[in-house]
């Protein structure tokens, strides 16, 4: 049992430190190591020679503690199976719509990234937004199904997870949701503005969409699949 928890908790270590080295790929993709205090010329030129505004390396930030708060409740779940054996828990058919949605929400909110027309944007914002909002109708609904079957939060480990990590990742996305808005009202009008904000929205809905993806191989059985692969790998 030992032995198993050790290699649990390598696999856990391991699956951070790809988050983290992601993560700063992808912050030196975005210029955080420009320096525009060298750059020459007026101060609104060099500015725009760096071309990393601060809410990215916020956004960047934001996302490496929510990745890690998920892998760690994922890994108490795991490590939780290695512990005990309970019932598998079988996905309601409307997680399956859910998961489209979701979907559907981040290529809209990728397209918007590329409108010039402002129209056509708010279009896309807008679809996004209602999709992600059936999306966590969908989760209520999937939450109901549960409970009709006799699924309930108190019914299993594997029902208790399911609540607490989707009941999380839905407060994520509820966030978004209301962050996309707030950003939106506050670009003024400004077309620039309006599509640095969209791109922040729509990096983090890419991410929310791999979480939940992730979420859903976990409590398929998947994951386990490719922890006992890693197991192998480390013994």
């Amino acid at each position: 049992m030992g032995a198993a928890n050790g290699t649990n908790m390598t696999v856990i270590l391991a699956f951070l430190v790809t988050i983290i080295a992601l993560a700063f790929w992808w912050l030196l993709q975005q210029g955080v190591m420009s320096k525009p205090w060298l750059e020459t010329g007026p101060m609104e030129e060099a500015a725009g020679r760096s071309g990393f505004p601060v809410e990215r390396l916020g956004l960047g930030v934001f996302l490496v503690v929510i990745g890690s708060l998920f892998a760690l409740f994922s890994s108490a779940f795991i490590m939780r199976m290695d512990l005990e054996i309970w019932p598998s828990l079988t996905l309601p058919p409307v997680v399956w719509i859910n998961t489209a949605l979701l979907v559907v929400a981040s290529i809209f909110l990728r397209l918007a990234t590329r409108r010039s027309d402002t129209r056509r944007l708010t279009r896309d914002t807008t679809i996004a937004g209602l999709a992600t909002g059936g999306f966590l109708v969908g989760q209520l609904l999937a939450w109901r199904e549960l409970q009709v079957v006799g699924d309930g939060l108190t019914s299993g480990p594997a029902a208790s997870f399911f609540y607490m990590l989707s009941g999380l990742h839905g407060l994520h996305i509820l966030g978004g949701i209301l962050a996309l808005g707030v950003l939106i009202a506050r670009s003024g009008g400004d077309p620039d503005r309006t599509k640095l904000n969209v791109g922040l929205c729509a990096t983090y809905w890419d991410f929310l969409l791999v979480v939940w993806i992730g979420l859903l191989l976990l409590f398929m059985g998947w994951a386990n699949q490719l922890l006992d692969i890693c197991r192998t790998i480390l013994t």
